[in-house]
C-alpha cells in the first residue's frame, strides 16, 4: 500500500466548517498537511479548527464568504502568512436555493453561481498565482456534482455551477499542465444535510446516525456512504501518487469509486453540401436521434419490500 505522506504542504479548504469540507479537511490533517479552514460562521469555523488540532494536525480559521477577489486572496494570503507556503485548494464551498426554473429569482441564481462557480474560479486564480510563483507545482481540487454532470430537478442554478467546474477542471489541466499543477473536480456523494431532505434516503441517514451501518446496496450499488468515505480522495488527489491525474472528474461515495466520461459526440450523419431542416427530419429518426441520451440523476435502486 503506497504511503499518502503530505508533510510540509500547506492546503485551503473552502467551506471545510462542517460536511464534506470538514471531512476533506481532517482527512488532509490527518496526512500531514497544515490546512486553512474556511467558514462564513466564526463559531463554525474555530470548532472545526479545535477538532483537527485535537486530533493532532494544523489548522487556522479564516471567516469569510468566497465568492469575490479580495476573499480568495485573503485565503490564499492566510496560509502563506501562517504556514510559508500553498500547495493545495479545494474548493467546497457552496449554498442551495432550489426551485424550478419559473419561480427561480435572480438573487437565486446569482447567490449560487456567485459562490459555487465564481468561488471557484476567485479561488483558484489566486492560488493558481500563488503556486506559479512558487514554482512547485500544486493540487487544484474542485467540488462538483452529480447534478452538474447529468442536470437535476429544480437546481438550474446549482447544476450549472457544477457544471462549469467541471468545465474549468478541463481547461485548467491544460492552462496549468507546465507549472506542474493538478487540476480534477472530484464528484461526491454523501450522507449530508442535503441528501437527507430526500425521501428515499431519509430512513438509513436516520439509522445511520443511531450507530447502524449503511447497507451494502447503497455503500456499493449508489456509491452512497459518509463525508469520510469522499474524503479519502482529497489525499490522494494532493499526494505525488497522483501527480500524472489531471483534468478528470471523478466520483467517490461509500465503497465505490469511479471515473466519469468527459463529453464526446456519440454519433454523427453527413449530407453532401449541408442540412435543412427536411433532411435533418428525414434523417434523425434513423441516425443521430437514434440514441437520445437520458438527464437526471437516476433514481436510487432500493430492494423490493
Amino acid at each position: 500500500m503506497p504511503s499518502i505522506d503530505l508533510s510540509g504542504k500547506v492546503a485551503v479548504v473552502t467551506g471545510s466548517g462542517r460536511g464534506l469540507g470538514l471531512a476533506y479537511a481532517h482527512a488532509l490533517a490527518a496526512h500531514g498537511a497544515s490546512v486553512v479552514v474556511n467558514d462564513v460562521d466564526e463559531a463554525v469555523a474555530e470548532a472545526a479548527v479545535k477538532s483537527i488540532t485535537e486530533a493532532g494536525g494544523k489548522a487556522v480559521a479564516e471567516v469569510v464568504p468566497v465568492g469575490t477577489t479580495e476573499a480568495a486572496d485573503r485565503l490564499v494570503n492566510r496560509a502563506a502568512e501562517e504556514f510559508g507556503r500553498l500547495d493545495v485548494l479545494v474548493t467546497n464551498a457552496g449554498i442551495l436555493r432550489d426551485k424550478v426554473l419559473w419561480k427561480m429569482t435572480d438573487d437565486d441564481f446569482d447567490a449560487v453561481i456567485t459562490t459555487h462557480l465564481k468561488g471557484t474560479f476567485t479561488c483558484a486564480r489566486a492560488a493558481a498565482v500563488r503556486m506559479r510563483e512558487q514554482g512547485e507545482g500544486g493540487s487544484l481540487i474542485l467540488v462538483g456534482s452529480p447534478a452538474g454532470q447529468r442536470g437535476n430537478f429544480g437546481q438550474t442554478n446549482y447544476a450549472a455551477a457544477k457544471a462549469g467546474i467541471a468545465a474549468m477542471a478541463r481547461t485548467w489541466s491544460m492552462e496549468l499542465g507546465r507549472a506542474n499543477i493538478t487540476v480534477n473536480a472530484i464528484v461526491p456523494v454523501a450522507a449530508t444535510a442535503m441528501t437527507e431532505t430526500i425521501p428515499a434516503f431519509a430512513p438509513y441517514i436516520e439509522a445511520m446516525k443511531n450507530g447502524e451501518p449503511l447497507p451494502d446496496f447503497l455503500r456499493k450499488g449508489e456509491g452512497f456512504g459518509t463525508p469520510e468515505d469522499c474524503a479519502a480522495l482529497v489525499p490522494f488527489l494532493a499526494s505525488e501518487a497522483a501527480r500524472g491525474v489531471t483534468g478528470q472528474c471523478i466520483g467517490i461515495g461509500g465503497d465505490k469509486v469511479a471515473l466519469w466520461s468527459h463529453p464526446q459526440e456519440i454519433r454523427a450523419a453527413y449530407a453532401d453540401g449541408g442540412w435543412t431542416p427536411g433532411t435533418l427530419a428525414d434523417a434523425w429518426p434513423t441516425s443521430v436521434g437514434a440514441e437520445l441520451q437520458s438527464v437526471g440523476i437516476p433514481a436510487p435502486k432500493f430492494p423490493e419490500a
